[in-house]
Formats: C-alpha cells, sequence, structure tokens
C-alpha cells in the first residue's frame, strides 16, 4: 500500500540517520521528527529499532494529539515530547533528541553550558539552558509530556527560535529548527559546543564567559538584522557581482559566440 506521506516520512528518516551518522547516539538511543505545519501532522522514529534498521517505511505518521495516522510500528517513548514543542514552540519542522555524550554530561550535572568562546556564541547570545530536575511528583506522571513542560518551562522568556536547544537535566539534549534537518544541525553544533566547554574548563577552571561585546559580535553576524555571514540570496544568483562592485572592480568581459560582450 503506497503512503500518502512518504515525503514527510521520508525527512524524518533521514534525519534520524544524520543522528547516528555524526556519532550522537548508539543503538537506538536518540529519535528525530519532521512536521507538517499544513497538514498538521509529525513523522517519528519508531521505539527501540536500531537506526541501522531503519527503512522510510517504519516512520511513524501522528496528528499533534498523538492519534496514529499512519504506521505499523509503536512511535518513539518520547513523543509526546515532540509533539507539545511542535503545538507551543511556532515556527518549527523538525525535533532532535540524543543522549549525545558530552551535551547529556551537561545534563546530568543540571548545569547550563557556559557561553565561553565565539563558536558558541555564532549559535546562540547565552548559555544554552538546562530545565530544572524533575520532581517525584511529575515523574510519576505522564512522564514524556512533563518533559516537554519542562522545557517549556525553561523558555518562559526565551525565543526558541533563537535558542534552539536545551538540556533536559538528568536526561540530555533536544534541538529543534526550521525543518528536521536543521534540527539534526543544531543538535551536532550542541555537542561540538559542550565538549569545547568541557575542554575549557578542564584546561582552566576558573575560565569566563566570553565578553559581551564578543557575544553580540558573533550572534549578530550571523542571525541579526544586518547579518553578512554566508552567501546571501541575491549574492548567490548574481554570482558575486554585486560584492566585486562595491568594491569598486570593473567587470571583466569576454567574446561569447553569438559576437555580444560577456560579463565574468
Amino acid at each position: 500500500m503506497r503512503s500518502n506521506h512518504r515525503e514527510l516520512k521520508k525527512r524524518a528518516w533521514a534525519a534520524n540517520l544524520e543522528i547516528a551518522k555524526h556519532g550522537l547516539a548508539i543503538y537506538n538511543f536518540g529519535n528525530a521528527s519532521a512536521f507538517d505545519p499544513e497538514a498538521g501532522l509529525v513523522a517519528i522514529k519508531p521505539s527501540g529499532v536500531a537506526y541501522q534498521d531503519l527503512s522510510v517505511e517504519d516512520m511513524i505518521v501522528l496528528d499533534l494529539e498523538g492519534k496514529i495516522v499512519e504506521g505499523r510500528l509503536r512511535p518513539s517513548s518520547d513523543t509526546r515530547t515532540h509533539l507539545m514543542l511542535f503545538r507551543e514552540m511556532r515556527g518549527i519542522g523538525g525535533v532532535v533528541h540524543t543522549h549525545s555524550t558530552y551535551a547529556t554530561g551537561w545534563a546530568q550535572a543540571a548545569t547550563p553550558i557556559p557561553i565561553l568562546g565565539t563558536t558558541h556564541a555564532d549559535y546562540l547570545n547565552e548559555d544554552v539552558p538546562c530545565t530544572e530536575l524533575m520532581s517525584a511528583e511529575a515523574t510519576a506522571g505522564d512522564y514524556e509530556a512533563e518533559t516537554g513542560v519542562q522545557i517549556l518551562d525553561c523558555f518562559r522568556g526565551r525565543d526558541p527560535s533563537r535558542t534552539p536547544m536545551v538540556l533536559v537535566a538528568g536526561h540530555g539534549a533536544f534541538t529543534w529548527g526550521k525543518s528536521a534537518e536543521q534540527a539534526v544541525h543544531h543538535a551536532v553544533v550542541l555537542e561540538e559546543i559542550a565538549r569545547m566547554a568541557f575542554v575549557t574548563r578542564a584546561i582552566a577552571p576558573a575560565a569566563a564567559r566570553l565578553p559581551v561585546h564578543l557575544i553580540r559580535k558573533h550572534f549578530e553576524r550571523k542571525h541579526g538584522a544586518d547579518a553578512y555571514y554566508g552567501q546571501g540570496e541575491e549574492n548567490r544568483k548574481s554570482g558575486g557581482e554585486r560584492t566585486r562592485r562595491r568594491a569598486g572592480a570593473t567587470p571583466r568581459q569576454r567574446p561569447s559566440r553569438n559576437g555580444r560582450r560577456e560579463e565574468i
């Protein structure tokens, strides 16, 4: 039987494979999901299936209330956390959960990752936040939904589009993005930030946070209103012509086969 949601399932499947590819999980740890906001549907990894055994057909499709729309396997045990984030954090199209070593180390220490260098500041203008430890009462209830509540409580007053990652105390890491692919990208970045911070504090336990002016500069050049990092859409289309002209360069020309002069 042909799937009605193959593209959504394919995005979730590809994101899950990237988790394993980048060494963010072993065996069947962790999960990734993809969200289609127009359809209001989420595709997510099945519970307990190793990454090397996953197929596109294995992905489970659910609505935002958790009703299975398509799939023969049980969805990830973390599904209710993913669904809560999709319901409450506008603009996200993918969520990733991992137990990657360094990020989880900080989570087990129930400690935010301090912003110590410009690599961190390229992605966030604050420490990587960490939730509170879950209470016994919350743990005895709907554990996965309560994990979502922990994250949302931690993000009161924060913009999840500017801080696309969090540590869940004693547990692991969650990241998100405009797409499932971007959510994986942020999971990879989070692990690297966590590793760098660990190494820095191992070398210099009293290492200070990066000064505010450097945090602001590195964050704003990538994410601010006047961001200039990377290749903008217009520059990609023009092949860099505008950049050359702003620098005062005169476009070179070459003869073409039809006799006209072409800029190069």
